[in-house]
């Protein structure tokens, strides 16, 4: 491996674990947050609902901005700001403060996902992009596999703050490799303008769209936020066709038919399968009664499955078709989210962890292969808005498949709380939840295997 592969990996792969591990450790922290500034869980949920809204609403921006400026530029800006938003963090002494300081990370955690995927591809071959994707991704997995264990330990010996510390100390690493390892080369698109009239009403947009949909079950308001965002979604489209050098080229997805299909593929996998984790940890602590220690465990399976298989099927997919290779990987969550459709108040841990265990392999199947196929149907100088677009696809997704949920939890129980609902409702909700799941993959496969390389 030359020393530009090596360099650009090793800040690729710290960045990725960094910002996958900090939000799965900060889960573990909510409750000591929580007693320290009086707040309300609600108000505390704000720390992750808020870092998600950010990254998602200026992903695309700042892509477009990398893709005709620098690259690195954008990255180490990104990585500088989200260590400020870290250290801020601990500083932090009321939850606004702290709030503002995830904020700030999540503008930093935009910058650095937009960059990361695409100064990776640019120091390795066509031949070799999967690879590289693999190993990336992997590294997002380890983040999530070991950021309740991190967490979890950093919490209960020192404090919440410690895990700022951690990635903010982590990062400092990333900071200088990518200053002192990476060239700074003008990106492929340098000499385009920038869109900020788009950029602005695309922000705008996936937060009002977003923030409708994460909030439903609070009535009429919501739900008219929600609507108002996409009529401005609609008008960013219809605006973006008229621009010379828009922020999102959106003839790409009427052109390039499996660029469309595979970011609408991303979609449904994550709209079909985000909330697997969210609700196989209520069960097994409502239904089996296993603490939250125990249930980390058991939950740890799927994460660790596709951490240590995903470089693999990255490798895999230089080789065989990406896009079959994806389609593969979408019926397996498929298969692994029907089981779920079976279980009763009874269900064996054994059958939930091979469950979660066939669910991890259609992730290491499709996540790094779908990536590759999507890479692969745009040329260089858009690398970074097609990186930004499929984290979008990955957030809406994820939102969507906690809507689909909350959904069913308001029409079978009006008013209640998932974790306080007798075992006997929340099995009804895990079934029909996962029917829809199925449902919901199972299409993802038929959209797949109509994808075709341009």
């Amino acid at each position: 491996m030359n020393k530009l592969r090596a360099v650009a990996l090793t800040v690729v792969m710290i960045t990725s674990f960094t910002m996958s591990m900090t939000g799965s450790a900060m889960n573990l922290s909510v409750p000591g947050i929580s007693a320290e500034f009086n707040a309300q869980a609600e108000t505390v949920g704000w720390m992750i609902t808020g870092y998600m809204l950010t990254v998602a609403a200026l992903s695309v921006p700042f892509g477009r901005w990398a893709d005709i400026t620098c690259r690195k530029t954008v990255l180490v800006t990104g990585i500088v700001i989200f260590v400020f938003g870290c250290f801020g963090a601990v500083m932090a002494s009321s939850m606004p403060m702290l709030l503002v300081m995830r904020i700030i990370q999540g503008i930093g955690g935009a910058m650095v996902l937009s960059t990361n995927t695409p100064i990776l591809l640019s120091a390795y071959p066509p031949n070799m992009k999967g690879k590289a994707l693999g190993l990336s991704i992997g590294s997002v997995y380890v983040g999530l596999s070991l950021g309740p264990v991190i967490g979890g330990i950093l919490t209960h010996n020192i404090g919440w703050r410690s895990i700022f510390i951690f990635a903010g100390g982590i990062s400092i690493i990333a900071l200088v490799t990518a200053v002192f390892g990476l060239p700074k080369v003008d990106s492929e698109g340098k000499g385009r303008k920038m869109d900020y009239a788009g950029s602005c009403l695309f922000a705008i947009f996936i937060v009002m769209f977003m923030l409708g949909l994460s909030k439903i079950e609070g009535g009429l308001v919501p739900i008219i936020i929600a609507v108002i965002g996409f009529a401005i979604g609609v008008t960013f489209v219809l605006f973006e066709t008229k621009q010379k050098d828009p922020v999102l080229n959106v003839s790409l997805f009427r052109s390039n038919i499996g660029y469309t299909l595979s970011n609408v593929a991303a979609l449904m996998n994550y709209a079909a399968t985000f909330a697997i984790s969210y609700l196989t940890s209520i069960y097994l602590q409502v239904v089996l009664g296993y603490s939250s220690q125990s249930a980390g465990f058991i939950l740890i399976c799927q994460p660790l499955i596709m951490a240590l298989l995903t470089p693999k099927m990255g490798k895999l997919s230089d080789k065989y078709s990406p896009f079959k290779m994806s389609s593969i990987g979408m019926g397996l969550c498929a298969i692994g989210a029907a089981f779920y459709i079976f279980m009763g108040e009874e269900t064996s841990v054994a059958y939930i962890a091979f469950a979660l265990a066939i669910t991890g392999l259609g992730f290491a199947f499709f996540s790094s292969p779908n990536t590759n196929a999507v890479m692969s149907c745009v040329e260089k100088k858009d690398y970074g808005v097609a990186t930004s677009v499929l984290n979008t696809m990955r957030t809406v997704g994820q939102t969507s498949s906690m809507v689909i949920v909350t959904i069913i939890v308001t029409f079978l129980m009006p008013g209640a709380v998932l974790t306080d609902v007798q075992p006997e409702t929340l099995v009804k909700v895990i079934n029909i939840s996962f029917t829809i799941f199925t449902l919901m993959c199972f299409s993802g496969v038929f959209i797949s295997l109509k994808r075709k390389r341009e």
